[in-house]
């Protein structure tokens, strides 16, 4: 039967028009070729050359399935990552960090500073500079924080591909990494991102440069493992860490034979690699412990350890290699921490011990992994132990993701020799784990593929909801809302609004940050800069929520005075005491002075060995002014014999809000 297409004759040919000469349609001739269907694409291509030649984006697909899924995938971890990171704004170390770079050069001493227990010049310099760039605008820190994830993505996809067999199996220690919800806090907290996606970096680097230098024997890759560590330290003291990492990933994974051959042949082979490395720890080390710093926590009962290493270990580490925690605490402004369910925890330690018996029975170079993450865990516990433990955050300090940040790099790629063998050591796989006969029915493996699937979607579903949890969380943020509320208020004052210094709610920079808390430190990177004064007739101060509004000085008062229409009169010639209501201690106290003065003149005001000489105008007026000082009374004298001064009320005390 003939087609219906005008252009495809009988039995799938196409009537083809050839033009004659110089194009025109008269001199043509109608051929019908008789070609099949599947022949007609190339009769087009070979016609349109332009039909044939794929796009280089398609090429690039094609020559790759598994790399162009690998970055389709880092693609969308690191957009999805970006919009987490654009609804959060800083947190208390931020404000911090910032005020000190606002308020000091690019010096030798600001860059070696520990600050929090890290030693970080290379990150102090990029604050120093980013907060000059644009104060406290967040953009600047987001396109760090997105070019350096998608800098330590590709590079940990590069690595498994060099370090495994290749294949689509690749892509599960991948999606390990790049969707672990361990991470979030990295990629949405410039300091955090700040400390560990170079670590990370340095890992990567580190781990693969080593990978060469087991290949190739050349010590040139020695040297760059210490390079990689070099730069890791300059943003991090964690970094250190990885110096025994390369040691036992160049023992259990590139080193044969039984634990003291396989040391051996390692020390052995990359000798010249660990003397550099040596070389570098011994002099990082007294360098660190030389720095003015806190001194280290004490690690607390071996109860509390305990109880830490079950958080961190069993509830945030475990759960989150499989899209864990799926619930989290608030904090505050920081980073929420992980609140598994108890269910969720049992799960995900049930599968864990599952894969780890599967690929132990499947391949010797499993058992090699599994013992390379276990002792590098162990090393990040014992650490975090003895530093942070003891704080007064350490009951909580388990359950805080960024600890493990660094351990999801090593437990990814663990995961991957497990479940694909090393690229280059096929002879080590133990071949395939014998099934039994029963699982070999068509129903068996149909409930092992179901069950397989279950299992991936769980997990998928699982990280999709953890993400989905952390977002909620990270859009409160109490310290942008007082920043921006204080800074609009500060646009709208009248000339001459002068502030009393305080701090800031705790909910934006805790006390234990004093002097960084007071306000005059939170805005010395803001775009506009609030008056603080220790003296003034009118006095105003920031609320919690960071509106302007009247304070006055509440706290011990004068007794009243003798002369009802006077209260206390002031002459020239002699200083007036007059008692406060009870002793007032120690303490740098705000002095509020209401007077009327019959002329301007001078007074000295004293409370016990302190005194402040301020000015007095004709008329009713008052006066504040800041005094440390102690005693029981006050004592006023006047600098002018023609003007007499009446007081009712003096009062010593804090600056709080005038009552509406």
């Amino acid at each position: 039967m003939p087609s219906a297409d005008p252009d495809t004759g009988p039995f799938g040919s196409r009537q083809v028009f050839r033009p004659g000469p110089h194009g025109s349609e008269s001199c043509g001739t109608l051929l019908v070729m008789s070609m099949p269907e599947p022949d007609l694409a190339d009769y087009d291509a070979a016609a349109d050359p332009a039909l044939a030649a794929p796009g280089f984006l398609e090429r690039w697909v094609q020559a790759d399935r598994v790399r162009a899924v690998a970055m389709a995938l880092i693609v969308v971890t690191v957009v999805w990552r970006a919009v987490i990171a654009t609804r959060g704004y800083f947190s208390q170390d931020e404000f911090v960090i910032a005020a000190r770079a606002i308020d000091t050069g690019l010096t030798v001493d600001f860059l070696f500073e520990v600050f929090n227990g890290h030693l970080m010049p290379a990150g102090l310099g990029l604050t120093w500079l980013l907060v000059r760039v644009d104060g406290l605008a967040s953009w600047p820190w987001m396109l760090l924080l997105i070019v350096g994830q998608a800098a330590v993505s590709v590079a940990f996809y590069r690595l498994l591909r060099a370090l495994l067999r290749p294949g689509w199996a690749v892509l599960v220690p991948l999606c390990m990494f790049v969707f672990s919800p361990l991470t979030l806090e990295v990629s949405s907290l410039w300091m955090v991102g700040l400390l560990m996606l170079p670590v990370q970096l340095a890992m990567v680097l580190a781990i693969g440069a080593q990978l060469r230098y087991a290949r190739t024997g050349r010590h040139r890759y020695g040297v760059a493992v210490l390079l990689a560590v070099v730069f890791g330290l300059a943003f991090d003291t964690k970094a250190l860490l990885i110096v025994p990492l390369v040691f036992l990933l160049a023992v259990l994974l590139f080193c044969d034979g039984g634990p003291v051959a396989s040391v051996r042949a390692a020390i052995r082979r990359f000798w010249v690699g660990w003397v550099a490395l040596a070389v570098l720890s011994a002099a990082y080390v007294p360098f660190y412990l030389s720095r003015p710093a806190p001194r280290l926590e004490q690690s607390g009962s071996p109860g509390g350890a305990v109880a830490f290493v079950g958080d961190l270990v069993g509830r945030t580490l475990v759960p989150a290699l499989f899209g864990g925690p799926w619930r989290w605490t608030y904090a505050g402004d920081g980073p929420a921490l992980v609140d598994p369910p108890v269910l969720g925890v049992w799960a995900a330690w049930a599968v864990l011990l599952a894969l780890i018996v599967v690929t132990v029975r499947r391949r010797a170079s499993a058992r090699r992994a599994w013992l390379l993450l276990l002792a590098y865990v162990a090393m990040v516990t014992a650490l975090f132990i003895v530093t942070r433990l003891g704080s007064a955050l350490g009951s909580i300090a388990g359950l805080v993701p960024r600890y493990v940040a660094d351990v999801v790099v090593v437990a990814a790629l663990c995961v991957g020799v497990a479940l694909l063998g090393l690229r280059d050591r096929a002879e080590r796989d133990a071949g395939p784990w014998p099934v039994p006969p029963v699982l070999r029915e068509p129903g068996a493996v149909a409930v092992g593929v179901v069950a397989v699937v279950v299992v991936a979607v769980t997990i998928a579903g699982g990280t999709l909801w953890s993400f989905t949890g952390f977002y909620d969380n990270w859009q409160t943020k109490h310290g942008r809302d007082y920043l921006a509320t204080a800074e609009a208020e500060l646009a709208a004052a009248p000339p001459g609004t002068v502030l009393v210094d305080n701090a800031v709610p705790d909910r934006v920079v805790a006390g234990y940050f004093y002097p960084d808390n007071l306000q005059s430190h939170f805005f010395r990177a803001a775009k506009r800069q609030p008056a603080f004064v220790t003296a003034a007739e009118q006095l105003s101060m920031f609320d919690d929520t960071g509106r302007i509004r009247p304070a006055t000085v509440d706290g011990l008062d004068i007794v009243p005075g003798p002369a009802d229409e006077c209260g206390h009169r002031v002459s020239f010639g002699s200083a007036r005491r007059i008692p406060l209501e009870a002793p007032a201690e120690d303490w740098p106290w705000w002095i509020h002075v209401a007077y009327v003065s019959s002329g301007d003149s001078t007074v000295t005001f004293r409370l016990g060995e302190a005194t402040q000489v301020f000015g007095v105008r004709r008329g009713l007026n008052q006066i504040y002014f800041k005094l440390q000082a102690k005693g029981d009374a006050v004592q006023l004298s006047i600098a002018d014999p023609g003007v007499t001064l009446c007081t009712r009320y003096i009062s010593v005390g804090k600056v709080v809000l005038k009552p509406f």
